[in-house]
């Protein structure tokens, strides 16, 4: 590979060899293990902010001509911002010891190194495929019962979108003849295109193809799901920017997510599940933002999918330390922790304000940009959609999640509280404040957009201000209003992963249906015809053991007894009875030779 670019994924994977063969005694040294885990992204980083755009890494593998390193604005904004959250999330979850959370972890984010800048479809494929295996075991680093089988679902999903994708590049392989990774314009999108998309559109949890998020991420690792909330939706945002650009289809499935996925978080319990849910929200303004396709638009995808990566990560931190300080992330079962636990409440809080769209934080320079961009290309439903998933934000991250999980109207906990590691604070204070710096500061992010526009976007006018306060002001009076109702209950709700689970049991029935026939009809052949033989079989070897073998040894045995009982009498003991036998036999031996010599 060209000097001047060091592929960031090489790092990681270098990094996933290396651990397993750490010394014990070194690798539970945690300066050395925290040190070692931020070595990666720091490279990733530095490779990233100095390379200059172009094409890197070309390998010949299968006589096909694969490019690694596809450098340019877009791929550049996107592996900085993976960069940033990977250090986060590297000094979050330092205090872990088990190796499996760095080596799964390594090769998730290679993987999504490796998708944004891969300059073909196999190429993208191939990262694909490794995010979808390190993913998988991140969530069962949990090591519980229900990561388990969430881990199964997810890894099952994340298959059949591989196999979308796979069938669909190999498709426009055999029309075209290259595995090219270029925009394809709508009007003349063929099947392999619809094919691919859809495989695209699963990582993207386009709903109906989201239930593996809210299903999975709740029940991964502490760790994991931090680095799990940045990576795999949002490298489905990078390939859905950089190939289906326009699609009026993503616009409406976009704005769709949006509100769907809001108003699910706003019944939820599940602390961690509300998050998730909320992934599948604030992804829908990206997918929205993509699919109506001005440059404006794909500006504010993009722009939101970085501001995302951060504040979402900070959410999952703090929410992951609910978690390890008192062993639940339900809401029901928590509050009072604000005096307990005040740093994890106002690095939260920084978080939710920031996705609620606040002045001062990355949440408003970015998702207002969306909602203009829309309205401004004349799609004015599509921007109320996106403005009411916006006060359904700030009443379930913003207010419902912090009240119930902090205050809940108890003065204070009274459970165990389990001390919160340091590194997980540093982790969420650098977080939280890149979240305030880039609301502050805009153009920290807005220099890095990679579309030129008719006319740049300024955030802070005194109309896009006001806007923000009154839709937060009109948020927080609908929570009051509705606090009874939306008050966590104890219980799993589930939306179109119903449907699916209804399918498996179907499938499953149909698979089981004939094979517990045949199953029946196997039984009763063998109680008929095979029991009735065995028990003959019985019944002659039982015959033979008392007819056969028994009589053998049991005569030879008699016979002994009885030569011994003979034996035991001629033993008299009498001189006289001893001379007469000797004559005897004497007088017998001697008739026997006369007679017969």
């Amino acid at each position: 590979m060209e000097i001047n670019f060091f592929h960031p994924s090489m790092a990681f994977l270098a990094l996933a060899l290396l651990v397993p063969f750490i010394p014990r005694n070194l690798w539970l040294n945690k300066a050395f293990r925290g040190a070692l885990a931020l070595i990666p992204p720091f490279i990733a980083l530095a490779s990233i902010m100095t390379v200059e755009p172009g094409m890197y890494g070309n390998l010949d593998y299968l006589s096909q001509s694969l490019v690694l390193g596809r450098v340019d604005k877009l791929s550049i904004v996107f592996g900085q911002v993976f960069a940033v959250i990977a250090v986060a999330g590297a000094i979050y979850g330092m205090h872990v010891e088990d190796r499996g959370h760095y080596v799964c972890g390594s090769l998730y984010v290679a993987g999504g190194f490796g998708c944004v800048f891969a300059g073909d479809l196999l190429t993208v494929f191939l990262f694909w495929e490794l995010m979808s295996i390190g993913s998988t075991f991140l969530i069962w680093q949990a090591r519980t019962k229900e990561s388990v089988g969430a881990g199964f679902r997810y890894f099952m999903y994340h298959t059949v979108g591989g196999l979308f994708l796979l069938c669909g590049l190999l498709l426009k392989y055999k029309a075209t003849g290259s595995f090219a990774f270029i925009g394809v314009e709508p009007g003349a999108a063929q099947l392999y295109d619809w094919l691919i998309l859809i495989g695209f559109c699963v990582n993207a949890a386009v709903v109906p193809l989201h239930a593996w998020l809210p299903d999975a991420y709740p029940r991964a690792s502490i760790g994991g799901a931090v680095y799990m909330c940045a990576f795999t939706t949002k490298t489905a945002v990078y390939v859905l920017c950089r190939g289906f650009a326009g699609w009026e289809i993503l616009a409406v499935a976009g704005t769709c997510m949006a509100v769907f996925g809001v108003l699910y978080a706003c019944i939820e319990n599940n602390a961690r599940r509300i998050l998730s849910y909320h992934i599948v929200s604030q992804v829908g303004y990206m997918v929205a933002g993509i699919g109506i396709g001005t440059a404006m638009t794909l500006n504010g995808a993009i722009a939101h999918a970085y501001a995302h990566i951060l504040y979402k990560g900070l959410l999952f931190m703090g929410t992951g330390c609910l978690l390890y300080a008192v062993g639940t992330a339900k809401l029901d079962k928590l509050g009072g922790l604000a005096y307990r636990l005040p740093w994890v409440m106002v690095w939260y809080m920084v978080a939710a304000l920031s996705i609620s769209g606040m002045p001062l934080f990355n949440g408003f320079i970015s998702k207002t940009m969306t909602i203009a961009g829309a309205a401004e290309a004349h799609h004015t439903i599509l921007a109320l959609c996106l403005e009411i998933a916006a006060v359904g934000t700030f009443i379930s991250v913003g207010i419902k999640l912090p009240y119930f999980a902090f205050w809940g109207g108890k003065r204070e906990y009274v459970g165990e509280v389990k001390p919160i590691p340091f590194n997980m604070y540093v982790g969420m204070g650098l977080t939280g404040l890149l979240c305030i710096a880039q609301g502050v500061y805009p153009d920290m992010l807005y220099r890095y957009l990679p579309f030129a526009v008719e006319h740049a976007y300024h955030p802070w006018t005194i109309d896009k201000v006001i806007n923000s306060g009154l839709l937060l002001g009109f948020s927080g009076l609908a929570f009051y209003l509705t606090r009874e109702i939306i008050t966590p209950h104890a219980k799993l709700n589930l939306d179109f992963d119903w449907f699916y689970r209804l399918i498996g049991r179907v499938v499953m029935r149909a698979l089981c249906w004939p094979i517990s026939k045949v199953d029946d009809f196997w039984t009763e052949v063998y109680r008929t015809a095979g029991l009735r033989s065995l028990i003959g079989m019985g019944d002659g070897t039982s015959w033979f053991d008392k007819k056969g073998i028994d009589t053998v040894v049991d005569g030879s045995a008699y016979t002994v007894r009885n030569i011994g009982r003979v034996g035991a009498k001629a033993q008299t003991a009498r001189l006289q009875d001893y001379l007469a036998f000797a004559a005897v036999l004497g007088l017998g031996i001697f008739a026997l030779v006369w007679y017969f010599g």
